[in-house]
């Protein structure tokens, strides 16, 4: 391990694997450190990407596809389902993927780009001068090290423990830290074609359950709820093991993942002298899915050209590396992660007699295009005794 990179990238994810290929590419020397013993591991991640998001950064690979999905559908409390297809669902339909694979094959990608890979390596605080940071105290399997660089980029998922230890505040609220809990199940009946999301707060209060086939049988059957929710008797797991007995009573668990998702808004701010935080650890889920692989990707890239271009200029100051900070947030990623949060706010507020009637009057209609502008459009409509509070959503999203 050498002792000095241009580009220091803390995570072996999706967004820390994009930005050290591109890193990489753009000639910087890079070294990318990920504190467990294996990419890819342990999954924590439903694993879904829509497909031309997906396209926008890798060729899609059969290795690492584990189901085609050709629908979406969302039931209700009381069964009431809607049902998207791939022409209209958008990013609600793609791939799902075998992260295990796939991580590991865009670590391989950034390697073979140039980029040193490292694992076993954990960043354990900021090599901070004059107020800048300017690399990471490692320790790497059991030995202490130091590695500087001109950039770091903070891509170490929603624990986001190096972004805090060098000043930035990256506190989540609990009540918009999703609890989650994960089996991938086999021998279950299942559309394989087809994901499931189910409301309601009988079944996942503020939150909902997933069924995410995986091939013939097999799933990720998983669950989020809000962190303020969770209690003796009523966590995550507490809530998916019920579903399961009723649901899959034959069923075979042959894997099980816990863990947090922030459904928040993004950082306040995402650089700092020397700094740049991307993916889970900036923040940029989705807060209304859960999802970020697309969102690391994307940030993890932009990380990396916009520090190439400091680097290249010999500033790597905050003021240097805003730019970065200001195109995603103003990108369709940032507008999305924006819009997405407000309906999130008002949808965890629904009791399920009105999810039952919001769901009941639009369970037919045939959308052109399904987009959540135009899901509010259709249950103002439809509506008329919710016309004031569906109003005042769509106006904020306006």
């Amino acid at each position: 391990m050498k002792s000095n990179y241009d580009i220091l990238i803390i995570g072996g994810g999706p967004a820390g694997a994009l930005a050290a290929k591109t890193a990489a590419e753009a000639g910087n020397s890079v070294c990318l450190i990920e504190k467990r013993s294996a990419i890819g591991t342990p999954v924590r991640c439903a694993e879904g990407i829509g497909k031309e998001l997906l396209k926008e950064y890798v060729r899609p690979d059969p290795r690492w596809i584990s189901a085609d999905i050709e629908s979406a559908r969302i039931i209700a409390p009381n069964g009431t389902a809607i049902c998207l297809d791939q022409a209209r669902a958008g990013n609600e339909v793609g791939y799902v993927l075998d992260r295990k694979v796939f991580d590991r094959e865009l670590v391989w990608q950034a390697a073979e780009a140039g980029a040193d890979v490292i694992v076993k390596t954990r960043a354990t605080e900021p090599i901070m001068e004059n107020g800048a940071v300017r690399g990471a105290k490692v320790l790497s399997v059991g030995t202490p090290a130091e590695i500087r660089s001109e950039v770091v980029i903070a891509a170490d998922g929603t624990e986001a423990q190096f972004a805090r230890r060098a000043g930035l505040n990256t506190v989540v609220p609990l009540r918009e830290m999703m609890s989650c809990a994960q089996y991938v199940m086999t021998d279950i009946d299942i559309e394989p074609g087809c994901t499931d999301f189910y409301l309601g707060n009988e079944v996942a209060p503020e939150g909902y359950l997933w069924i995410f086939p995986k091939g013939d049988r097999t799933a990720n059957v998983g669950i989020g709820i809000t962190g303020k929710m969770s209690r003796d008797g009523a966590r995550a797991k507490d809530y998916l093991d019920r579903f399961v007995a009723k649901n899959f009573p034959d069923g075979k668990t042959i894997e099980m993942i816990v863990g947090g998702v922030p459904v928040c808004r993004p950082l306040a701010c995402t650089v700092a002298d020397g700094l740049m935080v991307a993916g889970d650890a900036a923040r940029v889920v989705d807060p209304i899915t859960g999802g970020g692989i697309g969102n690391a990707m994307y940030t993890g890239r932009l990380a990396a050209q916009v520090a190439s271009r400091c680097i290249e200029a010999g500033n790597c100051s905050k003021e240097a590396l805003m730019p970065y900070d200001l195109e995603w947030r103003a990108s369709k990623m940032g507008a999305g992660i924006e819009r997405n949060y407000k309906v999130k706010e008002y949808f965890v507020t629904l009791d399920d007699a009105k999810l039952n009637t919001l769901a009941e009057s639009i369970a037919s209609i045939s959308f052109s295009e399904f987009s959540v502008l135009a899901l509010i459009k259709e249950l103002i409509k439809r509506n008329p005794k919710m016309l004031l509070e569906l109003k005042a959503l769509k106006d904020t999203l306006s």
